[in-house]
């Protein structure tokens, strides 16, 4: 699915975030300590190799809702924008904390000039947080901040199996009023 959104291409595809060729920057759903982990994380550090994990070691540990950013070593993309999601039903509030992941990761790529972003489902794996209300706050987060966006012209949110997809798209045609 793709739709433009005040010129800014945004686009839902199932897929590996790790493999996005066509992106300057990815966003790593992190953990706390922005090491390696399970989903989304691991699959990231484990293309990038181990020079990621050096990096961001002086860079943690972060809160939810902040972002950082890095460089992508072996992935195919120049940046990795690591952000640390809520824990659904610990981290308070919640959905105020998950639309900062998606704020702040967009505001980051904005400034340092990243014309093209790759999101994940934020907090959907191991964090628990219910995938149709994830999507509902990226989408509606999103489509608020495009406005304010100078460089970035393009962002994908690429999903991992067909329930995170239809959710995504149920969210996005919600958000654009259809």
């Amino acid at each position: 699915m793709e739709v433009k959104v005040h010129g800014i291409t945004l686009q839902l595809v199932q897929g590996d975030i790790a493999s996005q060729e066509d992106l300057d920057a990815v966003v790593n759903a992190s953990n706390a300590e922005l090491q390696s982990g399970g989903g989304v994380a691991g699959a990231i550090h484990r293309t990038a190799g181990p020079r990621l994990a050096e990096e961001c070691r002086p860079l943690a540990p972060i809160e939810p809702g902040q972002a950082v950013i890095t460089s992508g070593y072996n992935l195919p993309n120049q940046w990795v924008i690591h952000t640390l999601g809520p824990v659904h039903g610990q981290d308070e509030p919640s959905e105020d904390l998950l639309a900062d992941c998606y704020r702040n990761s967009l505001e980051l790529a904005d400034r340092n000039r990243v014309h093209s972003i790759g999101f994940p489902s934020v907090s959907t794996g191991a964090f628990g947080y219910p995938m149709s209300e994830a999507a509902r706050v990226a989408m509606e987060t999103v489509i608020a901040t495009v406005p304010d966006l100078e460089h970035v012209r393009k962002i994908r949110f690429i999903l991992w199996g067909e329930d995170a997809l239809a959710a995504h798209e149920e969210a996005l045609e919600k958000v654009m009023g259809g």
